[in-house]
């Protein structure tokens, strides 16, 4: 059991984040101690290199003003004031043989460099190397100089506290990075957790959803932070998901009503016509009933694929030059027969052409819907007015506007649904589907579809169009 909860949590994001902290602070604490741990020793080993020199230079000094005897003397005292195990001297000619030393008792293993002797010969510069003694840990540093032209000093310095220095260094180094690590790791734990943190309250509350809870949606903890951000987009693609479902739903009632009733006339006739008919007129009659009401079910099926594509996407809508203002004229001329009928005045103001990039089919249809819609609705004596503008913003304002009896105000914000029909037009044909196809076009052509009115006064559809969809 314990080794599949360690397995999980090494899959985990919080883990995966947690390794990467404690890695990234070793690498770059790695890189800092070499880059401290070089300095320190070439700060050493040059402070070293400084004193091997400068005792050469003492010596050349001796040379030069007291003679040989008083640099062999001086070497002597000044190993055994440091120690013969840290410091040795040699007196070399320039072929390498030694002619003076300090007691090489402790050194005995250090031999004379035959090419450090040759490069100095050569560059009269002074040679500086580090040896290592066999079967011992530390190390010498070692100069040949020229303290004559016929003399060279060999200078000898253990480097034993600069190793001691170093070897403390790395213990407290190593010890330091172990608990830095811990700590970052710790550190580096907690902050992950506290970022997964709202990744797993969106698990979470999709973990709920998916068990049939809709209602649940995600904490926002006002930090404006990306998770925030993500549970804030979260919450409204729920949203939206909602909206849709009991969309998806109310639409599914409404078709299962406005299937009913059809099919259910189609059945009654042929029912009465099979139980009462009697000559072959009756049978025509039913075939007709029958076919009538079919092409009625066929419109709102149509119509309804129509506006799911078009909402979708699917529909793909043409980018045309259409002459808006010439579908106005042929909507309204389409529909005055039947205002005239009813003694509706009809009648539209609009400039003489008007263009916009759309498709003039789908256009059409919308315009045919609005003014189908404001004759139907408006009683004898009234008046429907159709106009065409053009806003600040190089928009179309097409308003058709009538004096029928209105829509209510619990109405107005469902009157744009699929089948929604208000209760004072359920007297009127119709399948509740036209203004839901005529705000589709419209959105499919970048505009929208508003609309304003009062009981009993009438009402004003306003359609918004960009003139130019890219």
């Amino acid at each position: 059991m314990f080794y599949g909860k360690l397995l999980k949590l090494r899959s985990t994001l919080a883990f995966r984040l947690t390794v990467w902290y404690a890695g990234i602070f070793a690498i770059f604490s790695s890189v800092a101690f070499l880059l401290f741990y070089t300095l320190i020793t070439s700060v050493l080993q040059e402070r070293i290199d400084q004193d091997l020199l400068g005792q050469a230079q003492r010596f050349s000094v001796l040379l030069a003003t007291e003679g040989l005897d008083a640099v062999n003397s001086n070497a002597v005292i000044e190993a055994q004031a440091a120690g013969v195990k840290k410091v040795f001297f040699r007196l070399l000619n320039l072929n390498g043989d030694v002619f003076s030393s300090s007691n090489m008792s402790y050194w005995k293993d250090i031999a004379v460099d035959g090419k450090a002797i040759g490069q100095l010969v050569r560059s009269q510069t002074p040679v500086i190397e580090t040896i290592a003694i066999p079967n011992r840990s530390e190390e010498v540093r070692i100069l040949y100089a020229m303290i004559s032209p016929t003399t060279i000093a060999q200078v000898g310095q253990a480097m034993e506290s600069q190793s001691r220095f170093i070897e403390a260094f790395k213990k407290i180094f190593f010890a330091t990075m172990t608990l830095l690590i811990l700590v970052a790791a710790a550190v580096g734990w907690f902050m992950a957790r506290r970022a997964v943190s709202g990744v797993e309250a969106v698990t979470r509350t999709a973990r709920k959803i998916s068990e049939g809870s809709f209602q649940e949606r995600v904490p926002v903890k006002a930090t404006d932070d990306e998770i925030d951000q993500l549970a804030t987009t979260f919450n409204q693609m729920l949203d939206r998901i909602q909206v849709l479902v009991t969309e998806i739903k109310e639409m599914n009632d409404n078709i299962a009503h406005d299937l009913r009733s059809p099919i259910a006339r189609i059945r009654g006739f042929a029912e009465v016509t099979l139980t009462t008919g009697k000559s072959p007129a009756d049978f025509e009659a039913m075939a007709a009933s029958t076919i009538e009401e079919c092409d009625r079910l066929l419109d709102m099926i149509n119509t309804m694929l129509v506006i799911s594509k078009t909402e979708a996407g699917v529909e793909k809508v043409s980018r045309d030059k259409v002459d808006i203002a010439a579908l106005i004229g042929n909507a309204c001329e389409l529909f005055e027969p039947l205002a005239e009928e009813k003694n509706v005045a009809l009648r539209y103001h609009a400039p003489e052409k008007t263009t916009v990039s759309g498709d003039a089919r789908m256009l059409q249809r919308m315009l045919a819907n609005l003014v189908d819609n404001a004759v139907k609705y408006t009683p004898s004596g009234g008046r429907v007015e159709v106009s065409l503008a053009e806003n600040e913003k190089n928009e179309l304002i097409i308003s058709v506007r009538d004096t029928g009896i209105g829509i209510s105000d619990a109405d107005l914000l469902h009157v744009f649904e699929r089948f929604y029909r208000c209760d004072r037009s359920r007297s009127q044909p119709g399948t509740g589907l036209g203004l839901s196809l005529a705000r589709a076009i419209a959105r499919a052509h970048g505009g929208n579809i508003a609309v304003t009115s009062a009981l009993d006064q009438g009402s004003t559809f306003t359609i918004t169009l960009p003139k130019n969809v890219a």
